[in-house]
């Protein structure tokens, strides 16, 4: 198995203001949870084994959930318990709100009373909406703040399937074929999408939201009588929909790590494989039923197919801008072992059977070196990037 090289090794206090005491030389880590979407509950379960695991010898973490109003709600961490299978979500905490004030980063009270708190780097635990696709990463480089994961442009297109595939392809990554139905064209002509579908796509194929991770929304049809019924399922989750081919395939997934050294390639583990006990892998599958899948660590195929989907899954990280993180789902073609891209996810689950983590385990990093390495990564990628010219002074003189 081949090793996983980690050069850089950053000072325990780097990004923190210089006034701070040498005793407080822990960072203070927001771990954010929670969101508006359809993927809100994952999310509780992830942050949990982020709470449990974080190094609390160089950082100090500060839950902070976001309800499905959008409400930042501070919890007081000494109130969780840490063994608790999901980070809580106390509606009666005090409510809170960062704003975009880079020379002093804190969380401030939302009606004036009660103290702000200083922080240096936020480590986003959520999935879907709003949450994994750039939005929320916007409003975190407004605020000048290292945070986790991809920035907003990777976070964008990643979290759209439609686009990701688009992007996939045009950068010569393979991709099962698909079509892509918006709610307002479906309404207008709903037969000449049936009848797109059946000549591009044909039976069986998977219908599912754009912007939606976690299979919520996703339905496999395997008869032109079974589309409407999937398509309003799907549009329940988004406006824009997709139809992909249904290939005899094995879930082939593979986790990718940014390298803190600019001119390296992204880090890959060996391939997993996932084989669910479902239909398909879907959201029952993944969260609700304890036997819902089998995971391999590392997936029993070829050492030539384990390679072709770790270059696969870097080319893909690569040419969707990722940084930080990523899991890229892929599928092995039972019939000729061709790769193709499936998704990327920015954002993915942390949960105790998430494949990330577990994949990385596998290589060699555990559970809390993983998240000390995430957070080294976003406060070295804010760092580059204060770096950068803010402002046009213009050409240098040449008299």
């Amino acid at each position: 198995m081949p090793s996983i090289r980690w050069t850089w090794n950053p000072k325990s206090n780097s990004g923190r203001e210089p006034g701070r005491k040498a005793m407080a030389c822990k960072l203070r880590v927001v771990i954010l949870y929670g969101g508006r979407s359809g993927e809100h509950e994952v999310s509780l379960r992830s942050a949990a084994s982020v709470w449990r695991h974080l190094d609390r010898n160089r950082f100090d973490p500060i839950p902070v959930a976001i309800d499905k109003q959008g409400r930042w709600l501070l919890h007081d961490g000494a109130m969780i318990p840490a063994d608790a299978p999901s980070l809580p979500i106390d509606l009666s905490a005090p409510q809170v709100v960062l704003p975009p004030t880079p020379a002093m980063p804190r969380l401030m009270p939302l009606e004036g009373s009660g103290r702000s708190v200083e922080i240096d780097a936020v480590f986003p635990v959520m999935h879907g909406p709003l949450c994994e696709d750039g939005a929320l990463q916007g409003l975190l480089e407004l605020a000048d703040i290292p945070y986790v994961g991809c920035g907003v442009l990777a976070s964008a297109v990643g979290m759209d399937k439609d686009i990701a595939k688009r992007l996939a392809r045009d950068a010569g990554i393979p991709v099962v074929p698909w079509v892509t139905v918006r709610s307002a064209e479906y309404a207008r002509d709903p037969s000449a999408i049936a009848r797109d579908v059946a000549e591009a796509i044909g039976y069986p194929n998977f219908v599912k939201p754009a912007n939606m991770g976690s299979s919520v929304g996703v339905t496999k049809v395997k008869s032109p009588a079974e589309l409407p019924a999937a398509l309003a399922e799907a549009f329940r989750y988004d406006t824009k929909v997709l139809v992909e081919q249904a290939i005899d395939a094995r879930e082939i997934e593979v986790a990718v790590l940014q390298s803190p050294v600019e001119t390296e390639p992204p880090m890959t583990t060996p391939p997993g494989e996932i084989r669910p006990s479902h239909e398909f892998y879907s959201y029952e599958a993944k969260y609700l039923d304890d036997n819902g899948a089998a995971l391999f660590i590392p997936a029993r195929i070829t050492e030539s197919q384990a390679a072709d989907a770790r270059r696969i899954a870097a080319a893909a990280f690569t040419a969707l801008e990722g940084e930080g993180l990523s899991r890229v789902d892929l599928f092995l073609d039972r019939r000729d072992s061709a790769v193709y891209f499936n998704e990327v996810n920015t954002l993915p689950g942390f949960t105790s059977i998430s494949m990330y983590p577990k994949l990385f385990a596998a290589a060699g990093i555990d559970y809390p070196d993983l998240m000390s390495r995430l957070i080294d990564l976003a406060i070295l990628r804010h760092a580059r990037r204060k770096s950068l010219a803010r402002e046009f002074v213009g050409a240098p003189d040449e008299t």
